[in-house]
C-alpha cells in the first residue's frame, strides 16, 4: 500500500511539473520557440585561439572563408569559380528576401556572413532618441530570431560602417545591446561590425562601449596595403574579417586639374586585387580570419565600371580571373582581355586632355587576349557624373551622349567633342565572345 500511495504522489508530482513546463513553455513568446525543421538547423561557428593567431571554425572544423560581397542572385557563378561565402548588407532590402538567399546559397554549399540592418547616424538617425534606438534593436531581434537557425548563416554583421561621418559614440552602446541579445537568442554565430577602414577612434570607442562584440571587421581598398603597418603601430591582434576589398577607391586615385578622379582600367585593377591579397590577406590569415572581395556584381559609382567585377551586361572582368586563381590556385580555361589606358588625341588622363568642343579626335588603346579570341568594341560617351553621394549610395548614372562617335564598334574611334564646356569621360569595352570583357574610360574637358 505504501508503494502504491508514492507512486501515485510520484504520478501527480510528475503531472503537475508537466504542466508547469507546458505552462512556461506557452508563455514563453511564440517567436523564440525554435522549430524541429531539419532544413534549418544552426551549424555552430567559433573563433579560437590557433598558432599564435586565430582560426573560425564550423562545425568544428576549420573553416577558410573565399568570399565576396554580392548584390545580384547569380549565386551560381561564386561556386563556379570557387568561392564558399558571401556577404550582404541587409535582411530585407537585398537583391532578394534573406529567406530565399538563405536557401539558394545552402543549396550550393555556400555560407553567408548576413547583414543585419543598423541606421547610420550620416542617413539621420540619432541616437539619442531612446525610442527609435528601441525600434530598431526590436527590429534586429526579429530578424535574429527568423534566420539564427539556418544552416548557412556563418556571422552576424551589424551595420555598415557606422563609424563613417559619426560622433555620436552611442551608436556603439546600441551596438552592444545588439550583440547581447544575439547571444542570448543565438550562441551559434559570431557578431562584428563593418567599420569603414582601420579607425582607432571606432576601435576604441567599441573597446570601451562594445566590448560583447565578438570581432570588428574592416573595409579597405587601397588602404589595406597599409593595414600590416596600422595594425603594427597600434599593436592590434584581435582577429577581424576584411568585408570590402579590390578596386582602388575614387577618393584615393588622381584626379584631373578639373577635379575628375581617374579610374585605372580592369587589368589595372586585376592586379591591385592579386596584390592586395597576396601581401596582405594571405600572409596574415592568422589575424584576417575571413574576407569578402567588392564586387561580385555592378553598380554605378563615379562610373559604372568602377567596383563592379562584372559589366552590367554581365560579361567577366580581369578581376574574377585573378579571384579564381586565388581560390583554386590556377587560372580559369578562359581568361578575359587586357587594355592599356586610353590614348584620346594621343594623351592619357594624367595628361589633363582638355579639347576644343566640336572638333574630331582620335582615340584608341592596346588589347590582348591570351586565348586568341576575336575581340569586338564597344565604345560610349557620357559627361562625367555630377554625383555627390558618398559611402555606396545610389546614384544616377549619366545618359549615354549618343551620335558623337564615329564606328563605335571599331577599334580606333573619332570622337565629335560636345560643343558645350564641360566635363566627360569616354568609356570602351572590349569583348572576347566567351563572356568576358575588359574595360577602360579616359576623363576629358570641353572647353
Amino acid at each position: 500500500m505504501k508503494f502504491e500511495i508514492s507512486a501515485t504522489r510520484l504520478l501527480l508530482s510528475a503531472t503537475v511539473v508537466g504542466l508547469v513546463c507546458l505552462l512556461v513553455l506557452v508563455q514563453k513568446p511564440a517567436d523564440e520557440v525554435r522549430q524541429q525543421d531539419p532544413a534549418h538547423t544552426a551549424i555552430k561557428v567559433e573563433i579560437v585561439a590557433a598558432e599564435g593567431g586565430y582560426q573560425l571554425l564550423r562545425g568544428g572544423q576549420p573553416y577558410v572563408v573565399k568570399g565576396a560581397g554580392i548584390d545580384n542572385r547569380n549565386l551560381q557563378s561564386l561556386v563556379d569559380h570557387g568561392a564558399n561565402s558571401l556577404r550582404t548588407w541587409s535582411v530585407d532590402d537585398g537583391a532578394q528576401p534573406a529567406e530565399q538567399l538563405l536557401d539558394r546559397a545552402s543549396s550550393l554549399g555556400l555560407t553567408v556572413s548576413l547583414g543585419l540592418e543598423f541606421s547610420s547616424e550620416r542617413h539621420g538617425f540619432n541616437y539619442d532618441d531612446a525610442v527609435d534606438v528601441a525600434t530598431q534593436f526590436e527590429q534586429a531581434r526579429a530578424r535574429v530570431l527568423k534566420y539564427r537557425d539556418h544552416p548557412a548563416l556563418l556571422v552576424w554583421i551589424i551595420g555598415n560602417e557606422l563609424n563613417f561621418n559619426s560622433e555620436n559614440p552611442k551608436v556603439y552602446d546600441a551596438l552592444n545591446d545588439v550583440v547581447k541579445m544575439i547571444h542570448a537568442l543565438d550562441p551559434n554565430h559570431p557578431t562584428t561590425t563593418a567599420l569603414s577602414y582601420f579607425d582607432t577612434k571606432a576601435l576604441n570607442l567599441i573597446g570601451a562601449r562594445a566590448p560583447d562584440l565578438d570581432f570588428v571587421s574592416f573595409q579597405l581598398y587601397a588602404g589595406l596595403l597599409n593595414l600590416p603597418v596600422d595594425i603594427a603601430k597600434t599593436g592590434y591582434r584581435k582577429p577581424y574579417f576584411v568585408t570590402e576589398w579590390g578596386s582602388v577607391g575614387h577618393w584615393e586615385v588622381a584626379k584631373t586639374s578639373w577635379g575628375a578622379p581617374i579610374e585605372n582600367t580592369s587589368s589595372e585593377k586585376a592586379s591591385n586585387y592579386l596584390k592586395s591579397y597576396q601581401e596582405v590577406l594571405q600572409p596574415h590569415a592568422d589575424q584576417a580570419i575571413g574576407n569578402y572581395v567588392f564586387l561580385w556584381g555592378q553598380k554605378q559609382e563615379k562610373t559604372p565600371t568602377w567596383y563592379g567585377m562584372y559589366l552590367n551586361s554581365g560579361e567577366e572582368t580581369e578581376a574574377i580571373d585573378v579571384m579564381h586563381y586565388i581560390w583554386n590556385g590556377r587560372w580559369p580555361d578562359n581568361r578575359s582581355p587586357r587594355v592599356s589606358p586610353i590614348r584620346l588625341n594621343g594623351n592619357v588622363a594624367q595628361d589633363n586632355v582638355s579639347l576644343e568642343g566640336g572638333k574630331r579626335y582620335s582615340a584608341t588603346l592596346d588589347v590582348t587576349d591570351f586565348d586568341d579570341d576575336p575581340i569586338t568594341y564597344r565604345w560610349v560617351l557620357r559627361a562625367e557624373s555630377a554625383a555627390e553621394q558618398v559611402g555606396g549610395d545610389y546614384e544616377e548614372l549619366p545618359e549615354v551622349i549618343a551620335g558623337l562617335i564615329e564606328e563605335p564598334t571599331a577599334a580606333e574611334i573619332t570622337l565629335l567633342t560636345p560643343t558645350l564646356a564641360g566635363g566627360y569621360r569616354l568609356f570602351v569595352y572590349v569583348y572576347d565572345g566567351q563572356n568576358h570583357a575588359a574595360h577602360a574610360n579616359i576623363p576629358f574637358y570641353v572647353r
